[in-house]
């Protein structure tokens, strides 16, 4: 509160997390979508799997230039250009008609869409809170854990309904409005208010403080920088493989497809819980500590997927690797600020998403060819644990230093 009033840094969370909501919720959907692309299109498991691949990788990497640009032309802009390249990018790949098309307008759309909008939208963020700033990232991105709960039933709905190129240009249009809409309330800083941090009215010179930190060239070439990078690099080639293999895995076992879809719901159940109530304990406890709590549980997590084959079993993982991913992606953005300063967060943020990018690329996709062969996710699975575990190891180098 700030003179009795709600602090206008909620207003800018609040719009975080319905840009969140729409950008993730849309690319979230994909594993809905896969059985019908393979039989329609006639893909393979593996080359389906890369639509969302590239899609991701774009969306994670993009933010090493799209940081830059909201430094130039504001963080509201390069938002809605990104949500309307969402919208658009859905509403084509319903049209499309072979699998080149549909990696033009669904990667294409749904990555730069998504890298346009979210590295700058976590950043304003950043800069309007700083003793808040876990919860205020948990909020935020629970966006992504909201859209995961409600997105992929909806889009099972529609294509159960109106089929999938229709239900792909329901959701565009609803992108579109939504996305474009939420972008309004985004504001870069709180001095352009007259407002410190987490309210509080500046004495002289307190202003600056959102813009203190050290520069991109400084941070990147620190040593818990290139731990950090390492630690979200090995962590991304497992952490995304559910998003695309859960829905085709749980079909492997009988269970339905409506069914499966609910399993990526869970997942979204957990990481609404993750970001909405770990953030504020991270606060509290340190934020460097948690985060190599969250890579420790997720490969805790993904082990129990690796004896899964029951609804109730698949509920279980899915709602705890939910959980502990809702938390890493809640805190993240929060420990870079606190190890690297605000002024230049937005940029460091997007480099250090590079790692994310490269991993997402290779994991769910390299796991999808892995099956074509094996007929089997057993081993993928189980790397994908491990690689966790490494991560953790990586990031307590940075708790260390």
């Amino acid at each position: 509160m700030s003179g009795g009033r709600v602090f206008h840094g909620w207003f800018v969370v609040a719009a975080a997390f319905v840009i969140t909501f729409v950008g993730f919720g849309s690319a979230y959907t994909f594993s809905s979508f896969l059985d019908s692309l393979q039989s329609d299109l006639g893909a393979s498991r593996g080359s389906a799997s890369l639509v969302f691949c590239f899609a991701a990788f774009l969306y994670f990497g993009l933010g090493v230039i799209s940081a830059p640009l909201a430094e130039r032309w504001g963080a509201r802009k390069l938002a809605a250009t990104g949500m309307a390249l969402v919208g658009a990018g859905l509403i084509l790949a319903g049209r499309a008609r072979t699998l080149d098309q549909v990696y033009v307008a669904y990667s294409f759309g749904i990555g730069l869409g998504v890298g346009c909008a979210y590295v700058p939208t976590l950043a304003v963020v950043q800069r309007w809170f700083v003793e808040r700033r876990g919860l205020a990232s948990g909020f935020a991105v629970s966006g992504i854990g909201v859209g995961t709960l409600i997105m992929p039933p909806v889009a099972t709905t529609l294509i159960d309904s109106i089929g999938w190129r229709n239900a792909y240009l329901a959701l565009g249009v609803f992108a579109l409005v939504l996305g474009i809409a939420a972008t309004f309330s985004l504001e870069d800083n709180p001095a352009a208010r007259n407002l410190h941090p987490d309210g509080i009215r500046p004495t002289p010179g307190a202003a600056q403080i959102t813009r203190e930190g050290l520069s991109l060239r400084q941070a990147v070439g620190t040593r818990s920088f290139v731990s950090l990078y390492g630690a979200c690099l090995v962590a991304s080639l497992g952490v995304f493989v559910p998003f695309v293999h859960l829905v085709p895995y749980a079909a492997d076992h009988g269970i339905l497809a409506s069914t499966a879809a609910w399993l990526l719901s869970a997942i979204g159940i957990g990481s609404t819980i993750g970001r909405f109530f770990l953030g504020g304990i991270a606060d509290k406890m340190g934020r460097k500590r948690f985060l190599v709590i969250m890579y420790l549980g997720m490969a805790a997590s993904l082990t129990i997927w690796t004896v899964a084959q029951t609804v109730l079993l698949l509920v279980l993982f899915a709602l705890i690797f939910g959980l502990f991913y809702g938390g890493w992606v809640a805190i993240l953005p929060a420990v870079v600020a606190d190890l690297f300063g605000a002024k230049n967060v937005g940029a460091i943020i997007g480099v250090l998403y590079t790692s994310v990018g490269i991993g997402s690329l290779i994991g769910p996709s390299s796991v999808g060819f892995l099956y074509d062969v094996s007929r089997s996710y057993g081993v993928a699975i189980g790397a994908s644990a491990a690689a966790n575990v490494i991560a953790a190891a990586l990031a307590a180098m940075v708790v260390r230093r």
